[in-house]
C-alpha cells in the first residue's frame, strides 16, 4: 500500500510541474473528525450546498486543513457561505469564523442575503467587510481559509491586489503554528498567473512561491480534488468543465 501511495503521489506531483512537490503530496484520504462529519451532515445546510458535496468533498478538505472545535478561522471571500456553514459548525460555540468580505467587488445580492441569513443562524460567524489586505483579527487565528479565490485577487474587479501584501496579511493574521489553507483551480504547468483573468486558473507553483516568500511553509498537498482529464484550456465556468476542474489543495503553516 505504501508503494502504491508513493506512485499516486508521484503521478499527481508530476502534473503540478514543481520538483519540490513530490515529498509533500499525499494521496486522497483524510479521516474526518466526528465534529467535521456532523457539520457536513447538518440538516440545516441548504440543499443546494449538499448537491455540491460530491465534487467539493468537504469532509476531507476540512480534515486536511485541520479545523477543530474551539478554533478561530478567517475565511476569505466566503461567497454564498458553502464552507462558512460547515466551518461554523466544526469550531462550535467555543470557536469563531470571520467571514472576510472584500469591499470590491460588492457581493452579489443573493450572496449578501445568504450571508445575512447565515449570521442569524450561526452566532459564532462575524462578517468583516473592507479591503482584504487590511484584515486584522482582534487576536491571531488558527486557520486562514481560501477556496477557489486565490487567483481572483489579481483580477481588477478584486482590486488587483499586491500579492506580497496579501500574503503578509495572512502571515500576520495567523498564530504561530497556524494554517493557511488554499484550494484553487489548476492552470497548465508553467502558466503562472497569466490566465487568472481569462480562465480563472493559476499554476500551483506560483501559489507556492508567493506564499512561501511571505514566510509560510508548504507542509502538505493532496490530490483529493484532482481531475487528470481536465485539459486546463477552458474557463472554469465553461459548461464542459464547471464543477469538475482539476483543483489543487495546499496546506501552509506559520513557523512556531
Amino acid at each position: 500500500m505504501r508503494v502504491l501511495n508513493r506512485l499516486v503521489a508521484a503521478a499527481f506531483a508530476a502534473t503540478l510541474s514543481a520538483a519540490a512537490f513530490p515529498a509533500l503530496v499525499q494521496p486522497a484520504f483524510a479521516q474526518a473528525s466526528p465534529a467535521i462529519a456532523a457539520a457536513v451532515a447538518d440538516p440545516g445546510r441548504p440543499e443546494a450546498d449538499r448537491a455540491r458535496d460530491a465534487m467539493r468533498k468537504p469532509e476531507q478538505t476540512v480534515a486536511y486543513a485541520g479545523v477543530k472545535p474551539g478554533d478561530t478561522v478567517a475565511e476569505l471571500i466566503p461567497g454564498g457561505g458553502y464552507y462558512t456553514r460547515i466551518l461554523a459548525k466544526v469550531v462550535g460555540p467555543a470557536g469563531k469564523v470571520y467571514a472576510v468580505v472584500p469591499d470590491a467587488p460588492a457581493p452579489r445580492p443573493q450572496q449578501a442575503a445568504a450571508l445575512d441569513a447565515l449570521v442569524k443562524a450561526y452566532p459564532n460567524v462575524v462578517v468583516v467587510k473592507g479591503p482584504i489586505t487590511a484584515f486584522k483579527p482582534p487576536a491571531p487565528v488558527d486557520v486562514v481559509w481560501t477556496s477557489e479565490n486565490y487567483h481572483d485577487l489579481r483580477i481588477p474587479m478584486f482590486g488587483s491586489q499586491d500579492m506580497a501584501a496579501f500574503n503578509k496579511m495572512v502571515f500576520d493574521a495567523l498564530k504561530p503554528g497556524g494554517v493557511f489553507y488554499v484550494e484553487d483551480h489548476a492552470a497548465a504547468p508553467g502558466a503562472g498567473a497569466s490566465v487568472v483573468a481569462t480562465l480563472h486558473r493559476i499554476d500551483p507553483a506560483t501559489v507556492r512561491d508567493e506564499v512561501t516568500a511571505a514566510g509560510l511553509r508548504l507542509e502538505l498537498m493532496t490530490d483529493i480534488l484532482a481531475n487528470p482529464s481536465d485539459p486546463h484550456t477552458q474557463p472554469v465556468f465553461d459548461p464542459s468543465i464547471r464543477g469538475k476542474t482539476d483543483k489543487f489543495v495546499m496546506r501552509f503553516r506559520k513557523p512556531r
